[in-house]
């Protein structure tokens, strides 16, 4: 078992071998026929007998070496590609292209890493453009020196387009219209000329067939084609990335160029102020690109009245001016990039479809945007740093109604203010209405302030508020008069033992049973009454305070009547506010009569209080019972007051 199993691993090793070594011979006989088999496939006789196929040696992307030093990238029936071409090797290249006549299928050259001497250089160009070649590239060139003038054979070619980057010419003393001369006269429909350092281009000497220009990141500036009328077919022009200064001379560039539609000046230092010469601009151009400049507000004064799409990203605009000129045929643009602190209304743009603002300066947009753009068919707002305020409820609501329009929601539109909502999607910011809405919420704060209003007057009326407010403004100035009046008196001399307090329809019970059985009893007692006692000359409330304030005590007599009597309200009053402002005890409540409690008016809401909390005296109907009553009064105001003689009155038992 064992020593089969070696033997089937022998034979696989031998068969591996043998399948490299025929490769290897295959690839190195390829390689070997690579110039005879090119060289045969052409009649030495020059007849146009067409070739069908060119030897496939290698596939996209496979790279070899062959005997001419250079390397082939790909060789395909249509496509060439090498690499390392040298003054060492140029002459045989020059010798394969020349067997590519026009009758050949092959239609796309491209060379890189081109290093030769201009005369090289020009035999490879004027080989190829005899060719079959349409289109052909060459990448990273190093013209090494001799510029000099050479007289390009331009006719009876099948050359459709030049491409060539980053070229590099290391002869520092050569005539520049030597070396423009040569592409400007190209006969093609394309040209390009990328990354080479060009400063300059010279105009074509008659009217050229070219439609396609790149001459992207060069060194051009504003003398480029000025008062060159002959790029009369020219369509797109592209000169990004070069140093244009001058918005009104590049228009001038292109006011000759009947058939221009497409020019590219992004990245380069473009300016435009209104001070700056008129502009004239091809009326062919539909599509414009100025993104990426030094470009301001005064810009909207120079543009092409029919163009279609206007790029303007990137620059320093901060509005779009009202006053400018219309531009009814405008579909597309883009002010993302800028210093646009709203979004502008489409006054001048009637037809434009898209819009683009993203990474401006706007806190709250404009929420009727899609009223005066009926057109618009999208709209990009995100990425600016949105203030989530009421204003922009109107605007978030212009989302919902747009159906759409809004590309990149929900997910570039976000809170920026705030500190508190960053972050905060605008779809999940909501605020209620009553927020937002200064009517509703001036209605809403009014209609409250009436309730309040309403509530207060009456708690005012019902509770008697400003009975209340009037006598402690009066028991206030009585006591403003009286320190006026005798300022060194700051202590108050008792003279009473009891103040009392009737209503005028119990005078008789006063009269006959309290007065005479308090004062002529045993002991000198002293009773403030309003008959006898009260100052003439002085107010009502003057004299009641004042014995209020000079007796130990005050006796009110409760019934009926006495809640509906408007004096004795008033003693009640000052009584209970002596009793907070000093003398805890000063009241001795009687009950003549029961009082029922609906009949106590509101504003009694002290007397209800000192019923529920204080202890009274209730008159006994049972003369038994009377002596007992008459002691406990006599009890309660029991006190030593100063004698006028100086002597002071004995204590009541």
């Amino acid at each position: 078992m064992t020593e089969n199993m070696r033997s089937l691993r022998n034979f696989f090793l031998y068969e591996c071998l043998f399948a490299l070594t025929f490769w290897n011979h295959v690839s190195l006989s390829v390689e070997n026929e690579l110039f005879t088999s090119v060289s045969n496939s052409f009649p030495e006789d020059g007849s146009d007998k067409k070739i069908k196929t060119l030897p496939l040696l290698y596939t996209n992307g496979y790279q070899s070496k062959a005997n001419f030093d250079w390397v082939v990238i790909q060789n395909t029936t249509e496509s060439l590609s090498l690499s390392e071409i040298t003054n060492d090797n140029v002459k045989k290249l020059v010798a394969l292209l020349s067997n590519f006549r026009q009758v050949s299928g092959l239609q796309n050259l491209t060379l890189t890493n081109v290093s030769v001497d201009w005369n090289a250089l020009m035999e490879i160009f004027q080989t190829v453009w005899h060719s079959s070649v349409e289109y052909f590239s060459i990448n990273s060139v190093t013209q090494l020196s001799d510029v000099e003038s050479y007289n390009f054979d331009y006719s009876g070619t099948a050359m459709k387009a030049v491409t060539m980057t980053k070229v590099l010419i290391t002869d520092l003393y050569f005539s520049q219209d030597v070396l423009y001369k040569i592409f400007a006269e190209m006969n093609i429909t394309a040209l390009t000329i990328a990354e080479s350092e060009m400063i300059h281009m010279l105009c074509p000497s008659s009217n050229s067939s070219f439609r396609y220009l790149n001459f992207l990141k060069n060194d051009l500036t504003d003398f480029l084609f000025q008062n060159c009328d002959k790029l009369i077919q020219l369509e797109t022009l592209i000169l990004q990335r070069n140093k244009f200064e001058s918005l009104p001379k590049v228009s001038f560039m292109t006011s000759h160029m009947k058939s221009l539609k497409y020019l590219d000046m992004s990245n380069n230092l473009l300016r435009h102020d209104a001070a700056d010469a008129q502009c004239q601009w091809a009326e062919s151009l539909t599509e414009l690109d100025l993104s990426s400049n030094q470009l301001t507000d005064a810009m909207f004064e120079c543009l092409p009245v029919n163009i279609k799409k206007l790029y303007l990203q990137n620059n320093q605009i901060t509005s779009v001016p009202k006053e400018m000129a219309e531009l009814k045929s405008l579909e597309v643009l883009n002010l993302a990039s800028n210093r646009l602190s709203d979004l502008p209304g489409c006054g001048g743009f009637t037809s434009l479809e898209f819009l683009n603002v993203e990474m401006n300066s706007i806190l709250t947009p404009s929420a009727d945007f899609f009223q005066s753009c009926p057109r618009v068919r999208e709209l990009q707002a995100g990425r600016n740093p949105f203030k989530c305020s009421c204003e922009l409820q109107d605007f978030i609501r212009l989302e919902r109604q747009s159906g759409g329009k809004l590309s990149g929601w929900p997910a570039a539109y976000v809170c920026e203010y705030p500190e508190d909502l960053q972050g905060t999607q605008l779809k999940d910011f909501h605020l209620t209405e009553l927020a937002c809405n200064t009517v509703l919420l001036l209605v809403t704060a009014l209609l409250l302030t009436l309730v309040l209003v309403a509530v207060v007057a009456f708690l005012c009326i019902y509770l008697d508020v400003p009975w209340y407010v009037r006598m402690t403004w009066q028991w206030t100035q009585t006591k403003r008069r009286a320190w006026h009046n005798h300022p060194e008196e700051q202590e108050t001399i008792l003279q009473f033992h009891a103040f009392i307090s009737y209503s005028e329809r119990d005078s008789l019970w006063v009269k006959n049973e309290l007065i005479p059985n308090l004062e002529k009893g045993e002991g000198c007692v002293q009773l403030c009454q309003h008959e006898r006692n009260f100052v003439p000359g002085k107010s009502i409330v003057e004299n009641i305070i004042n014995c209020i304030e000079t007796s130990y005590k005050s006796i009110f007599v409760l019934s009926p009547n006495f809640v509906q009597s408007e004096w004795c309200h008033y003693e009640l009053y000052f009584a209970h506010h002596k009793l907070f402002s000093g003398n805890s005890n000063s009241l001795i409540l009687i009950l003549l009569e029961p009082i029922p409690p609906y009949i106590i008016p509101a504003r009694y809401h002290k007397l209800k209080a000192l019923m529920a909390k204080r202890t009274y005296l209730e008159w006994p109907k049972e003369k038994s019972k009377r002596a007992l009553f008459w002691a406990n009064l006599r009890a309660a105001i029991s006190i030593n007051l100063p004698m006028p003689d100086g002597q002071r009155c004995g204590e009541i038992d």
